[in-house]
């Protein structure tokens, strides 16, 4: 959603009906729309729901137009969203159901037929507000009843990748990302490991399209806060030069391979203190996007209990609230107690159990 809509603004600030070229995308209107952004997310669904939960400080949301049929239709909301169709072109998001393996050929057309007979997308239409994929089928009412013009789509991967990363380094509302990393004891062997190779992976390891697009961003600021027993002294840095071999990269590189397990877990300890740091530095960097990461692979058996950080949390100012904690469970990390603790600050549990910790940091990259 997030990538078609950037092709779409892009298209938009051009004033050019054509495929978008290097020379054409508006820096400036791009990096001053973005200034509004108040919420990201890696899904539709989970920024679909946040509105609903924020609905009175969130005044839009771009998403696919079936999720903000849904949510109209849905009688959540205390004011219906108007539905805006830039003139300027739409992308349609039409997932085509391609055939992999040629041998399955019969299997795959009959599957195919089936769901475009007229009654199944009519059927789709009216369950998940999608519109039809056959001319057979005309859309409802509940669709807007306008000429919907396609965006050209940029014609050559040099156009994307310079759109996208100009968007992650230069134009979104630089994010100050804090983790919280567990280092106790029970961390060692395997658990660090991973730990370790997923924050590589975010400093620049991971050479694949996906680890370049998650990697640490130009102008975020970093902060490391492991525990154990007690709170350790936090790790601060801000990115300026995003080459893997540039002196930030390295900086972050170096503090990973150092961090070293033994000890408990004061887990809620940790996280007043990553909360402390963001209010601070929301005071002199009020503009950025702040969010908190969370890995823990056991339960908390030291310093501040569940409770009294819950307790805590609600005595803070709105903005400092607003910042979101995205605990990822590992090994015997306390399910239930994460995913209060997610719901308590907007955010979100990733589970780093049932894939390795390294994809789960990445998806998280999404929502900061």
């Amino acid at each position: 959603t997030g990538f078609t809509a950037l092709i779409g603004l892009a298209s938009a600030f051009s004033g050019r009906g054509e495929a978008l070229q290097p020379e054409a995308i508006d820096a400036v209107a791009l990096k001053s729309f973005f200034t509004g952004q108040a919420l990201t997310a890696g899904s539709s669904g989970w920024l679909a729901e946040r509105y609903v939960q924020e609905q009175d400080r969130l005044d839009g949301m771009i998403n696919y137009e079936s999720v903000l049929l849904g949510l109209n239709a849905g009688g959540q909301l205390r004011e219906k969203l108007t539905l805006v169709y830039p003139r300027e072109g739409i992308v349609t998001a039409d997932y085509p159901l391609m055939l992999l393996n040629p041998a399955q050929r019969t299997a795959y057309q009959t599957v195919v037929d089936y769901l475009r007979q007229p009654d199944i997308q009519r059927r789709i239409m009216e369950q998940t507000l999608r519109r039809p994929a056959v001319a057979a089928v005309p859309p409802d009412g509940r669709f807007p009843d306008r000429l919907l013009v396609e965006a050209p789509f940029p014609g050559n991967r040099d156009v994307i990748d310079r759109l996208l990363f100009a968007y992650l380094d230069e134009q979104r509302r630089p994010g100050h990302a804090l983790f919280v990393l567990d280092v106790s004891g029970s961390m060692k062997g395997e658990g660090i490991e991973q730990l370790k190779t997923a924050l590589l992976n975010l400093a620049g390891a991971d050479q694949s399209l996906s680890g370049r697009f998650a990697r640490f961003r130009g102008r975020e600021r970093i902060t490391f806060l492991p525990f154990s027993s007690n709170v350790l002294p936090a790790q601060n840095f801000q990115v300026g030069d995003t080459a893997t071999e540039g002196s930030d990269m390295r900086a972050i590189r170096q503090a990973v391979t150092a961090l070293q397990v033994g000890g408990k877990t004061a887990l809620f300890s940790a996280l007043q203190r990553a909360y402390e740091i963001g209010g601070q530095a929301q005071v002199t960097e009020p503009n950025r996007y702040y969010s908190i990461v969370l890995m823990s692979d056991g339960q908390s058996n030291q310093g501040l209990s569940e409770a009294e950080f819950l307790q805590w949390h609600r005595n803070l100012p709105a903005s400092t609230q607003n910042i979101r904690v995205f605990p990822v469970l590992f090994a015997e990390a306390d399910d239930a107690s994460m995913k209060r603790l997610a719901e308590a600050t907007g955010g979100r549990v990733f589970d780093g159990r049932s894939e390795s910790l390294s994809q789960v940091f990445k998806a998280i990259r999404g929502y900061q």
